[in-house]
């Protein structure tokens, strides 16, 4: 998933951005509201952290433009302002949470965990398909409660993104974007995301059929399941 931080404090920045990617989050970091403003009109981003303590500008104002240009994505306030009015007008203005200054980490990561749930209509972290488990939190796929050790960061990505738009067909386009932070180009090897559709399925079948997993010809991938 993509995520924008917004963050004038730099070692704050690299911090967040050192530990998100380490939950295989792609991260773009932004010091300013000019730089953010010109990320968020050219990309589209599954979470964007907000700082409204930018030089250049109210991050307030700036949650007005990400709301406008990126309405799909979930939109966290960070802030060491005390007064309550600023956030509860952040909140008003369809900011999905907020976090004082300072705050952990982990609580972040938990919080936005939160959000995909609700957004995504989960109840739970873990969702069990077929006699396989696929565990959104601890990031692995289990088979009767073995897990399978084969599954690579990249393909549990792609298995956890068709998840979370389940019933939804996924172009190539869409999963490079959101996963790998690119666009496969027509350049580019058409096999890419085909490649590890490929190898998800053939590791998985060595446990059961995973027939959720469908192939929409001509357009791209869904996991189709009836209910969570």
């Amino acid at each position: 998933m993509n995520v924008l931080i917004i963050e004038d404090e730099r070692a704050l920045a690299d911090e967040l951005k050192i530990f998100l990617t380490n939950y295989n989050y792609v991260c773009d970091v932004c010091f300013n509201g000019r730089s953010a403003s010109e990320k968020i009109g050219v990309n589209l981003y599954d979470f964007i952290l907000i700082d409204l303590g930018l030089p250049d500008c109210d991050g307030l104002t700036l949650l007005k433009e990400a709301k406008l240009t990126n309405p799909d994505a979930a939109c966290i306030i960070l802030t060491a302002r005390a007064e309550v009015n600023d956030r509860v007008k952040g909140l008003d203005l369809g900011a999905d949470d907020y976090l004082p200054k300072p705050f952990s980490l982990l609580e972040l990561q938990s919080r936005m965990q939160a959000i995909i749930r609700r957004k995504y209509g989960l109840k739970q972290n873990v969702v069990n398909l077929e006699g396989f488990a696929i565990n959104l939190t601890d990031r692995t796929i289990a088979w009767q409660n073995t897990e399978i050790g084969t599954i690579t960061k990249k393909e549990f990505d792609l298995v956890a993104y068709l998840l979370l738009h389940k019933n939804r067909t996924l172009t190539r386009s869409q999963l490079s974007e959101h996963i790998w932070g690119s666009v496969v180009n027509d350049d580019y090897d058409s096999n890419y995301i085909d490649a590890h559709i490929k190898n998800i399925r053939k590791k998985l079948n060595v446990y059961g059929p995973p027939d959720w997993l469908e192939t929409v010809r001509g357009l791209g991938y869904k996991i189709k399941i009836n209910s969570i």
